[in-house]
């Protein structure tokens, strides 16, 4: 474990590089080889578009990586925060650090866009993707990484996140990200057990359902025991009855065009098809699991 924290302390750029471009590489190859869906699409374009949306949001996540360092810094310098108020081994504090930045990062956040009217208007670049495969991981709006990073770092400070925590936490939410968007067919009983702790390709599919209810469950990241206690989690019985993007942005002019995607936060807002659970038009959907 010592060289562990040794070298997330002191991660190479190239490892973290790495993880990114050596991911949506993989995932690429698997999702060409065992599609879930069948597009047909311009897939090279595609990638492009997202990969230059990302781009963007990296510039602005840059912007908080000194408040990040320093915040963790300051807790860790003065023991502030539950890792620091209680003793646990190394290994219990990596998976309670990346546990719990996970929760404050990735899906206390992911709820709040999409209860929050204004901020929702930024996410819904993400899910306006039609057709969702591994780079759409990367495709957010660049104002919604300041949402991200101040959640981030809200959760640094309550858990009193050292940095090798906080980068061991990046590098495994980056490389879920791109699993768990790629257009992989995986087999539905392995992807079911799997999901009883970690977020899987199958369930978080179901999120990027095109209406409500389904959109607004499986908001998770890395672990899926966020959605279980919280009751935010749903599957459906057939997985192809899904129709990917946003009902509210289903035309192409204005989904796969960069310019329009850049200017939908600041353009009026369109409510989306109020569904309950049970309600759904065609899929036959369960909420929890029986």
């Amino acid at each position: 474990m010592e060289g562990l924290i040794e070298f997330f302390e002191n991660v190479p750029t190239t490892f973290r590089a790495g993880i990114l471009v050596g991911g949506i590489f993989l995932f690429w190859v698997i999702e060409g080889v065992f599609p879930l869906f069948e597009f047909g699409y311009k897939k090279v374009r595609h990638a492009a578009l997202n990969l230059i949306l990302n781009a963007f949001f990296v510039v602005i996540g840059l912007g908080f990586a000194g408040i990040l360092v320093w915040s963790s810094e300051y807790v860790t310098a003065n023991e502030f925060g539950v890792l620091q108020w209680i003793e646990m081994p190394v290994w219990a504090q990596a998976v309670v650090g990346v546990m719990l930045l996970d929760f404050f990062g990735a899906y206390l956040i992911h709820w709040i866009e999409h209860k929050v009217r204004f901020m929702w208007k930024f996410h819904l670049v993400h899910h306006s993707d039609t057709t969702v495969d591994v780079t759409t991981g990367l495709r957010h709006h660049p104002g919604e990484a300041v949402f991200r990073m101040v959640f981030t770092i809200i959760g640094v400070i309550f858990v009193g996140a050292p940095i090798w925590i906080i980068f061991l936490y990046q590098s495994i939410s980056a490389l879920f990200a791109h699993l768990t968007h790629a257009n992989i067919n995986m087999p539905k009983k392995i992807d079911r057990a799997i999901s009883w702790v970690f977020i899987t390709p199958l369930m978080h599919k179901v999120h990027h359902h095109y209406t409500q209810p389904l959109t607004d469950t499986n908001y998770g990241n890395i672990f899926a025991i966020w959605d279980r206690i919280f009751g935010t989690f749903a599957e459906v019985n057939d997985i192809k009855e899904l129709k990917y993007g946003i009902d509210t942005h289903m035309d192409p002019e204005e989904n796969d065009n960069l310019g329009n995607l850049l200017k939908i936060p600041f353009q009026p807002y369109r409510p989306p098809t109020d569904a309950k659970f049970g309600e759904s038009s065609e899929i036959e959907i369960t909420k929890g699991r029986k």
